[in-house]
Parts: C-alpha cells; structure tokens; sequence
C-alpha cells in the first residue's frame, strides 16, 4: 500500500464510530494501567491491565457508553 493511500485510509477510519470507539476503550484501559501501577507500585504492563479491565469494567463502561448515547 502507498504512503498517500495509507494516509487516505486512516484519515477515513479515524471519522468511524467503530475508530472513536476503540480510542475511547484504549484511553480506558491506559487509565486502568496508570492507576492499578500506581496502587501496587510497579509497572503492571499493558496485557494484565488489559486481562483486568476487561474481566472487571468492560461491561459496565459499556454499558455507560451506551446510556449516554441514548441506547
């Protein structure tokens, strides 16, 4: 793929509801990092944050997502 058309590509998907989305639940579980690093005093790493979130919050920040929206 050609640098104009990957540039074209991404401006496209960044303008989707599913993009918008998936940057929100990342800044989430970055979030979710920072503080559970913070309370245990070390770097937790990206994939147990991840793991943690999902198994714990997902549903309920989806949830809120949702409501917000009016769904």
């Amino acid at each position: 793929m050609s640098a104009t058309m990957h540039n074209h590509t991404s401006k496209f998907c960044e303008g989707t509801t599913l993009y918008r989305e998936f940057v929100a639940e990342r800044a989430e579980i970055d979030r979710h990092k920072w503080i559970e690093s913070e309370k245990q005093g070390r770097d937790v790493g990206f994939d147990w944050a991840l793991t943690d979130w999902v198994f714990h919050y997902r549903n309920g920040w989806l949830r809120s997502r949702a409501s917000r929206r009016g769904r």
